[in-house]
């Protein structure tokens, strides 16, 4: 099998849970919700989840779901202050409506502002005198009870090791340590799944168009290499790939993931590793 057939089976069927499109109410984006389901659907994928850091997507969802039903599409929220942050009635709603991921707090967490404003405010699910806050467990029952998959967003490493942890414990079944790269190295990856989560990692950070810090050390871009290697130490089976594409100034998100399945396979990883993380992980915590 060549290399372009390769890529196209792995494709077929596989879902990016992580990805952004119009409309947006800060950033732009490069397509919208309807484009960016079309473009996913035309290549054979099997699922898209829209991401807002600002609002529940599960409307848009049921919209694009009508338009363009040859692919699932799914909403979520993420808890950031734009829907009142660390809030169980916001949850709830977004259960109702068929959400499938809760992010917690994204731009508005706390060790997320502070890598540019070190005195800076922001979320943070512990109290003052360490412990998880009790709306936090609220969210974690409601996340259960709508069979969500919990996604850690943007929070401290120390933070996702204790929500996890939790989170786990109260039988929430599906957890995703989010772009684990930009709080934890391979080690830390390592217990982020040994506490109970999938490790995401996402096309994003390997583009030389994004500036981030990576486990909290300024970085222009993931290396691939280091990439393949935390993937081959937690394990092919606890990780998965998204795009976190949807920016005006990258690359469509479909055409993102091909490149990302791609580069695994030239960075040596076996199709089956690949296919594991790009379709049979994805669509296991969407409940496909």
């Amino acid at each position: 099998m060549s290399l372009n057939e390769t890529i196209a089976q792995i494709l077929k069927g596989s879902a990016d849970t992580h990805l952004h499109a119009a409309p947006d109410p800060y950033i732009e984006r490069r397509l919208d919700v309807i484009d960016v389901a079309r473009q996913a659907a035309e290549a054979g994928m099997g699922a898209i989840v829209l991401k807002s850091h600002e609002f529940c997507t599960a409307p848009l969802a049921a919209v694009v779901r009508r338009v363009v039903p040859e692919i699932e599409v799914f909403g979520a929220v993420s808890l950031d202050l734009e829907v009142g942050g660390l809030n169980p009635a916001v949850v709830e709603m977004a259960g109702r409506m068929g959400s499938k991921v809760v992010w917690f707090p994204t731009f508005s967490a706390r060790a997320w502002v502070r890598r540019t404003r070190p005195e800076g405010d922001g979320q943070t699910i512990f109290d003052e005198g360490g412990r998880l806050r009790p709306e936090v467990f609220e969210i974690l029952e409601l996340i259960k009870k709508y069979d969500m998959v919990l996604a850690t967003g943007h929070l401290g490493l120390d933070e996702q090791l204790a929500l996890i942890r939790e989170a786990r414990q109260r039988g929430v079944e599906r957890v995703v340590a989010t772009h684990a790269f930009t709080v934890a190295g391979p080690e830390e990856q390592l217990q982020l799944a040994e506490a109970g989560a999938i490790i995401e990692h996402c096309f994003m950070y390997l583009l030389p168009t994004t500036k981030t810090t990576l486990a909290g050390t300024p970085a222009p871009r993931l290396d691939p290499e280091t990439l393949v290697g935390a993937i081959r130490l937690v394990g092919p089976e606890r990780c998965l790939i998204s795009t976190d594409l949807g920016q005006a100034h990258n690359l469509p998100p479909t055409e993102g993931f091909r490149m990302f399945i791609a580069l695994l396979l030239r960075e040596g990883l076996k199709p089956e590793e690949v296919e594991r993380m790009a379709k049979t992980n994805p669509r296991n915590l969407l409940g496909l």
